[in-house]
């Protein structure tokens, strides 16, 4: 038997390799047909290689922990076109090698809904990739030859979809302003990009002061994307707030039920 699954391993029916005795409990007391049976293993199979596949896209997406979508508090910002975020969400930008630009200040949940854009992506079988500005930039900065910067615009430039998160809140020099342009216009009308940014680019100038490329890079960013802006203020600031509230609360209702300091409850 020890054999048998090794085999099935090596043939690379995992979902067999492990569930030999079950599959086989199952055709015993269903009566299976040999046509049966294998139409059984292959759906197992199938939906086997499935589940895995979604794991190691997940795993090299970097996409780390988020909140779902379904938890977002759609009535707290000012302002913010839900019919296009929802719209994203069923990737309906993909085919067209579109771009999503989500602009808003701080706590408002962009990157949120960015981690919910990719995941969906992932989930519909295309590969992702999540990283924030100042990480991919970092890395592009460390290769120390023309060969090894090739291979790393390659990485950025290759994966189904790219979210660039936190454009905006650390300002770069020309060389950064220079290897994000490589990156943008080697997706252009190629891949989708989704990029969050808490500042309109009217003000790009300030992220890119000395750079001569930020026009050009604006445009490509514009040029064929869905922007959501979306305006009110912060969300974690209003969870900070009414965790604040009820803290409070506690400790009154605590110091109610002991009673003042240094006078004992009445029994």
């Amino acid at each position: 038997m020890s054999d048998m699954i090794k085999k099935l391993g090596a043939l690379g029916l995992c979902h067999l390799a492990s569930h030999f005795d079950d599959v086989v409990s199952l055709a015993t007391r269903q009566r299976m047909t040999p046509q049966q049976l294998i139409e059984h293993i292959v759906e197992l199979e199938q939906q086997e290689r499935a589940s895995r596949g979604v794991l190691r896209r997940l795993a090299r997406s970097r996409i780390g922990r988020f909140k779902p979508l379904a938890s977002y508090d759609w009535n707290w910002p000012t302002s913010i076109d839900r019919e296009a975020i929802e719209s994203a969400m069923r990737l309906e930008f993909l085919p067209e090698a579109r771009n999503i630009v989500l602009v808003s200040a701080q706590g408002l949940g962009k990157t949120t809904i960015a981690q919910n854009i990719a995941h969906q992506g992932i989930l519909a079988g295309h590969a992702v990739l999540f990283v924030t500005a100042a990480q991919m930039l970092l890395d592009l900065n460390a290769q120390e030859s023309a060969r090894a910067l090739e291979a790393r615009f390659k990485y950025y430039s290759n994966t189904s979809l790219l979210v660039v998160d936190e454009v905006g809140y650390l300002p770069f020099d020309s060389r950064n302003a220079d290897l994000l342009f490589q990156v943008i216009s080697r997706r252009y009308e190629r891949r989708s990009i989704i990029l969050t940014t808490n500042l309109a680019f009217k003000d790009w100038n300030t992220v890119f002061p000395n750079a001569a490329c930020t026009t050009a890079l604006i445009d490509r960013i514009v040029h064929h994307s869905d922007i959501v802006a979306i305006e009110g203020k912060s969300y974690r600031l209003r969870e900070a707030e009414t965790n604040k509230a009820a803290r409070s609360q506690e400790r009154s209702a605590a110091t109610a039920k002991s009673g003042p300091p240094g006078k004992k409850p009445k029994p």
